[in-house]
């Protein structure tokens, strides 16, 4: 069956090129293949990944998602069979693109969260006292860490409370959870975060304001866990394509701003970004897939803003193919080798510094998706928070919240 299957793709033009990738993949499948005659009473398993073609490797056997290939049997034209969704070539990405959310407490479907015996004490939850010396005002980043300095620090480690807007947002019901998503502090009662993290309505939310280290319960301010008490998704948004990525958090209760926790700055609407490099920050993984692992402390990412035109172009050279669309409500950032957002930083903000103050930072985009991480000229792709100012006005208004918290001048707009 296997030599058949061999013999009747490479007869085609097409596979032709690709014979020795095939030979590969066709000869590590079958070493996994047992030679014994079919057995009816025979119980099937679900076999380990490491007997699966890895994704990258198949696309190797198939053509060029950019390449046009013209058939005399075909009056339209001939795509790859992912670009094509009921006989239309796909332009926004639908079940192609990977979203960058958490793939479970585990990292694989295969494997299931199993309690053995309670091994990390309760984490502290108590606010502490606001301190004197926290910044007045928001976006202002700790560069150099507060209470301690991390000194040859490797994988991108942020410092301790380098970004205090950043929260985890995890689920209330399972404790020590690792985060699902990452989310933005705009106001000691309000989070941004992407829509595609918090859709599931059967899931109960809080957030972690001033985490860094997500295993250790001693660090030089503790966090401080909040309950979501309401999820308000953009209307607009498409989970399909992740069309209008954004979603607003009301909190139970506010937090207390300190050292370790504070606001970021939002851009006025349609804001247009001018800055060169920015930074995403999060507790996702560093490489896509198996391979990557995820970190115990914030990571920081810089990365370069990418104008949309480019963006588009770059991923339309991936499986994405040539007809691929960036929707309005998208901005990019990245296309730097092994520098990217990757699974389980979805929600998470990418900031740049203020024009006028480069000490300040304001809130650019929410990681949504990409394709990979960290490949070389494909960016990474953010809800641009600049889109979305006015309905987030609107949702602190219908929550008596005062948009003071996020303007980076009292009683002004933001001079960006």
């Amino acid at each position: 069956m296997y030599n058949f299957l061999h013999l009747l793709l490479l007869s085609t033009p097409v596979f032709a090129q690709f014979d020795l990738e095939l030979d590969k993949i066709i000869d590590e499948f079958q070493s996994q293949v047992t030679t014994d005659p079919p057995n009816s009473s025979q119980e099937f398993t679900e076999h380990s990944p490491a007997t699966e073609p890895n994704q990258e490797s198949i696309e190797k056997i198939f053509v060029n998602p950019n390449q046009n290939f013209n058939s005399s049997s075909c009056d339209h034209e001939c795509v790859p069979f992912y670009q094509c969704n009921n006989g239309t070539v796909n332009t926004n990405g639908e079940s192609i693109i990977d979203i960058r959310i958490n793939d479970g407490p585990c990292g694989t479907s295969l494997l299931t969260c199993c309690q053995v015996e309670d091994i990390l004490t309760g984490r502290p939850s108590t606010p502490p006292p606001p301190r004197e010396t926290a910044p007045v005002g928001c976006g202002y980043r700790n560069p150099d860490g507060i209470g301690f300095s991390i000194t040859g620090a490797d994988n991108n480690e942020a410092q301790f409370a380098e970004f205090p807007w950043m929260v985890t947002v995890c689920n209330a019901d399972e404790a020590n959870s690792r985060p699902s998503c990452g989310g933005a502090l705009i106001h000691p009662q309000a989070v941004i975060t992407a829509a595609h993290c918090v859709a599931d309505k059967n899931t109960r939310w809080e957030i972690r304001a001033g985490e860094w280290d997500i295993i250790k319960t001693v660090e030089p301010v503790p966090h401080q866990e909040v309950r979501v008490r309401s999820i308000t998704v953009h209307p607009e948004f498409y989970a399909g394509a992740l069309y209008n990525d954004i979603a607003f958090l009301y909190l139970d209760k506010p937090v207390v701003i300190n050292d370790n926790v504070n606001t970021i700055c939002l851009p006025a609407q349609d804001f247009q970004h001018r800055v060169n490099r920015c930074f995403t920050t999060g507790w996702g993984k560093k490489h896509f897939g198996e391979k990557g692992q995820y970190p115990v402390i914030l990571k920081k990412v810089d990365l370069p803003v990418v104008p949309r035109d480019v963006c588009q172009e770059n991923l339309r050279r991936t499986r994405l193919g040539r007809y691929f669309q960036l929707h309005s409500s998208f901005m990019c950032a990245g296309g730097e080798p092994e520098k990217d957002a990757c699974n389980g930083d979805g929600g998470g903000p990418l900031v740049c510094p203020l024009e006028k103050e480069p000490w300040r930072y304001y809130h650019a985009g929410i990681v949504s998706w990409g394709i990979g991480c960290g490949n070389k000229d494909v960016p990474g792709v953010y809800a641009d928070v600049a889109k979305f100012r006015n309905w987030i006005d609107e949702q602190m208004a219908l929550n008596n919240l005062d948009s003071v918290s996020y303007d980076n001048n009292v009683g002004l707009k933001p001079r960006f």
